[in-house]
């Protein structure tokens, strides 16, 4: 299709929503095809900045993808992205980077494939994030969000998945997050799992992600929430792979296609890891998996799960920071000290280094977010003069959950009552407060929306005593 007839059709599309024909039908409409079935999953929000956004989606064949979008309740502003093209050699995705937006805004959009509107029966908006600083005083309020966090989503296969129950389920949890209405959300890991046959077969890892973002139930979820993602050992090869795996640059490569995060890696290091600000908080995405060495290598001071080029860069970018809360997300757990199976416990010199450089700088409002355990809960670490380390782990989203082993739940590092086994479960983090007196509420709630508990951490909890 030529981009003039192209233009058309989507200009008499829109003119047509804009009178109201979508209730009644003329008869030139009735003859057009319904351009829902060309969309396979999506659309997709992917990172925020205070003027751009990022929007994927994924066609089921060649189309010409569009969207028009508009400032909320201000139909007169709307906008049309740049057409994109979908092919069989980008897995027939597309990416729009909508730039010169107004911040602190949200907008309503439409996707638009083949010049048709796609009818999509949920909200389809993005927001903007507001420009805050140099304009709010120490003791006025800083704009208040939330996030979702969550780890461990399996959507079962049953040509792939092994004999016997069904290991995914609950896919409703996707639609009790929306209802939240999270500002973000970011993924922590296994956020899809490959099966034996995908394992080394670039093909069969595309079909993998394909197949999990299609969901139905997740769909509302990210056509109005903007995602963040990680990977952990199932979304990277096969159980508890590491930095032998042989195709690490093709699962790279596939992560990057199939998530929208701001950046990935440095020019220098390859990787999934980065940052992005929400309002005055920072949130640092680790990756655990790229740069690991074999869980069974034996501690000798040079056994490290992020690798050095990595864990520069964090500390760097610690140090560098002025928010009041440095929360650092990872699919392995951080700072639990009993660590059974994968934890950051597992590389003590690494964690150790970690922990002197915060204490030695002085860096204030370092806590962690984790996943991969199958089950919640909250630990609080000690570490000689130096504020409490906490990590906030939530688990499953929709795959089986686990019993903790005895030692878990025996963990005197355990918040009593934060230890939640048995259900499909996500978390939140809400930030609110001044300035002066900055605090996160942190929440797990389960797939029937169920709170089952909230603890509130203050900025003045994770500083240091005035020298």
């Amino acid at each position: 299709m030529k981009r003039r007839e192209f233009i058309t059709l989507l200009s008499a599309s829109a003119a047509g929503a804009a009178i109201g024909l979508s209730a009644e039908k003329s008869k030139a409409q009735q003859k057009l095809p319904n351009a829902a079935q060309w969309l396979r999953s999506g659309p997709m929000l992917g990172h925020c900045e205070m003027t751009e956004t990022e929007i994927w989606l994924q066609t089921t064949d060649a189309r010409r993808a569009a969207i028009r979008f508009w400032k909320r309740d201000s139909p007169q502003t709307a906008r049309l992205s740049e057409a994109v093209k979908t092919s069989a050699e980008n897995d027939f995705i597309a990416r729009f980077k909508l730039s010169r937006l107004e911040f602190g805004t949200r907008y309503d959009y439409e996707v638009y494939l083949d010049g048709l509107r796609v009818n999509l029966p949920f909200e389809t908006s993005f927001q903007t994030q507001k420009m805050w600083r140099w304009r709010t005083k120490s003791d006025e309020e800083i704009p208040s969000f939330r996030i979702a966090i969550g780890s461990c989503a399996y959507i079962n296969d049953a040509d792939y998945d092994r004999p016997g129950t069904p290991y995914g389920g609950d896919y409703h949890i996707f639609k009790t997050i929306a209802a939240q209405k999270p500002d973000a959300m970011i993924w922590l890991g296994d956020n899809i799992y490959y099966r034996e046959a995908d394992w080394l077969s670039e093909n069969a890892m595309r079909y993998r992600y394909a197949h999990g973002r299609s969901l139905a139930e997740m769909q509302a979820l990210l056509a109005s929430t903007h995602h963040y993602a990680i990977w952990d050992d199932h979304d990277f090869g096969p159980n508890n792979s590491d930095r032998a795996y042989r195709t690490r640059e093709t699962s790279l490569k596939i992560f990057k296609d199939y998530w929208a995060n701001a950046v990935y890696g440095t020019a220098e290091t390859p990787g999934v890891f980065g940052s992005f600000e929400w309002n005055d908080v920072e949130f640092f995405l680790l990756d655990d998996r790229y740069h690991r060495m074999p869980n069974r290598t034996k501690e000798s001071g040079e056994k490290l799960m992020f690798g050095r080029e990595q864990m520069q860069w964090l500390k760097d970018s610690l140090i560098s920071s002025n928010a009041p809360f440095k929360i650092i997300a990872n699919g392995s757990q951080m700072m639990n000290s009993v660590a059974p199976d994968e934890g950051w416990a597992q590389f003590p010199e690494e964690r150790k280094d970690l922990i002197n450089f915060i204490r030695e700088n002085r860096i204030r409002g370092v806590l962690f977010i984790t996943g991969d355990r199958h089950f919640a809960e909250l630990i609080k670490h000690i570490e000689p003069e130096l504020y409490p380390l906490y990590d906030f782990t939530t688990s499953p989203l929709t795959s089986g959950t686990f019993k903790p082993t005895k030692g878990d739940a025996d963990n005197p590092e355990i918040i009593p009552g934060t230890l939640v086994t048995g259900v499909r479960n996500f978390g939140i983090i809400e930030a609110s407060g001044t300035a002066k007196d900055r605090k996160l509420t942190l929440k797990i709630i389960d797939a029937s929306g169920k709170q089952w508990w909230t603890h509130e951490i203050r900025a003045d909890e994770l500083t240091f005593p005035k020298a």
